[in-house]
């Protein structure tokens, strides 16, 4: 039991956790705030892995983070004009964004299926790394993005246009007759979200130290998974605490895998099989929760008609 809550293992799930908690950012901006099921993320996450891992390389690794987003920013926007210009169902334009994203991430990383960092400058080995060590670095650096993140976020939807997309996402027919342009509103919540989704991607290729074109397959998932664990557990109140919540969602998942994992009950290559289960029980939640207050009620109906 010791080994299974080891501090190496608490840590690692801690730092994961924290950088899978900006692609449920992402996923939380479409899924929960603008109620499109976007599958671009698959895409999105790999390319913002690509573009950091090749600024690295060159020796801009921050400036590989500020690529990344505008690289997802883009992405998202393509899915975004393909649902709102051409007129696509919004599953399908996020897998067509998607499968073409294959080919841009394998141009951008010179088309090669991977790219080492061992050697290149990155936020994980500089000066924080000399200053905090190897393991201080790792959890720092992810946690000041995060923060970062969530409070940009947090400004970004208290603004004119954070609220048209809130308003998006809860009536898109009052929207529309309010006179405000739904499908930029769509197209910019669809950037933002896939550019959280590419920061995540972006921060995860310098903290492996490595980038590889597959990383991003069934990464929507992971996302999904974060964002429902974190509304099941800390429940759905205003959006502030629902950004908070997908964040730590994101940690808990981190949490349970490396632990399922440690257990020994899936092989290391069941992951993503692990990542839909969890998904899975987790969306069931709610409906077991409704089923089983139904039975409550109608047990009490019966006996109040006993009774009289």
């Amino acid at each position: 039991m010791a080994s299974l809550f080891s501090p190496t293992l608490m840590l690692g799930s801690l730092q994961l956790g924290l950088i899978y908690g900006l692609l449920a950012l992402g996923v939380f901006i479409s899924f929960r705030i603008l109620n499109i099921p976007d599958l671009t993320a698959d895409g999105s996450f790999t390319l913002g892995l690509a573009v950091s891992a090749v600024c690295s390389v060159a020796g801009h690794p921050l400036l590989g983070l500020v690529l990344a987003v505008l690289a997802g920013c883009l992405a998202g926007a393509v899915t975004g004009f393909l649902q709102t210009k051409v007129g696509v169902h919004p599953i399908l334009s996020g897998i067509l964004t998607m499968s073409g994203l294959y080919s841009i991430n394998l141009f951008v990383m010179n088309a090669s299926s991977n790219i080492s960092l061992i050697t290149a400058d990155t936020l994980f080995n500089g000066a924080l790394f000399r200053l905090l060590g190897k393991d201080g670095a790792s959890t720092l650096v992810p946690a000041l993005i995060v923060v970062l993140a969530v409070g940009l976020l947090f400004w970004f939807f208290k603004t004119h246009l954070g609220l048209c997309i809130r308003a998006t996402g809860d009536n898109e027919a009052m929207v529309r007759a309010s006179s405000i342009n739904v499908d930029g509103i769509k197209i910019l919540a669809l950037a933002l979200s896939n550019g959280c989704v590419a920061l995540s991607g972006a921060v995860l290729a310098q903290y492996q130290g490595y980038a590889d074109i597959n990383t991003g397959i069934g990464i929507v998932v992971v996302g999904l998974a974060s964002v429902i664990i974190g509304e099941v557990l800390f429940g759905r109140r205003s959006l502030s605490f629902g950004l908070f919540s997908a964040v730590l969602g994101a940690v808990v998942y981190r949490f349970l895998i490396a632990i399922v994992l440690k257990i020994g009950i899936f092989p290391a290559f069941a992951l993503k099989l692990v990542s839909s289960i969890v998904v899975a029980l987790a969306l069931s939640v709610p409906a077991v929760k409704h089923a089983l207050r139904l039975r409550r009620r109608k047990k009490q109906g019966r006996k109040e008609a006993a009774s009289c």
